[in-house]
């Protein structure tokens, strides 16, 4: 019974973590041999893979030896129908990595988890990142400002829907993702005239 409570704990307590995709514990003892490795699942599975995998390596009793998964994400905002979302996405689609031990028994219950396809690695050996590699990838995670998904490219026709400008159709002269605007040349007094749009405020013409 008492290790059916532990396993029915442990569920809750990743699936918690959906929230905040970035990392899934599974122990917060500190083990010095276990190294990060590259996970290949089926691409969209990848949260589903951190959870069971959690989930296997309670049952197993492996938490000590499979420490946590991480699933690299970066923030970005994208424009759905002129309005602004912020989402986690997948830096890695398709790849997870994994911090653990490595033994005969724990590659067996990583590479038969539902949804794992195989370790990253040379030939048939899983190859673990390095310590730079992954403070690059962590890093990279932890940057404030989000990023903007650009759909819209150089020459592109566009039609301004909001602000000063609204209703003016022009042509996208300059793209920023970084800002999330764009420079669009209208023709004022039948002259082409750069004005900046939040990418937000125009819709293909």
């Amino acid at each position: 019974m008492p290790k059916k409570n532990k396993r029915e704990n442990q569920k809750v307590e990743v699936e918690d973590r959906k929230s905040a995709p970035a990392a899934v514990k599974f122990t917060d003892k500190i083990n010095e041999n276990a190294k990060w490795y590259v996970i290949h699942t089926y691409s969209g599975h990848e949260r589903k893979v951190a959870i069971t995998l959690g989930e296997r390596a309670n049952v197993m009793d492996l938490t000590e030896k499979i420490n946590e998964v991480l699933i690299p994400t970066q923030k970005k905002i994208i424009i759905t129908q002129g309005h602004k979302k912020e989402i986690d996405e997948r830096m890695f689609p398709g790849y997870i990595l994994v911090k653990a031990e490595l033994s005969d028994k724990v590659w067996y219950a990583i590479r038969s988890t539902p949804g794992v396809t195989g370790f990253v690695g040379v030939g048939n050996q899983p190859a673990p990142l390095s310590k730079k590699e992954v403070d690059s990838i962590i890093k990279f995670m932890k940057i404030d400002t989000p990023k903007f998904e650009a759909k819209f490219s150089e020459g592109d026709a566009v039609k301004i829907n909001a602000g000063a400008f609204k209703d003016f159709l022009g042509k996208v002269n300059k793209v920023m993702p970084d800002q999330g605007r764009l420079e669009v040349l209208v023709s004022i007094f039948d002259r082409e005239t750069p004005v900046e749009v939040d990418f937000a405020q125009v819709e293909p013409a």
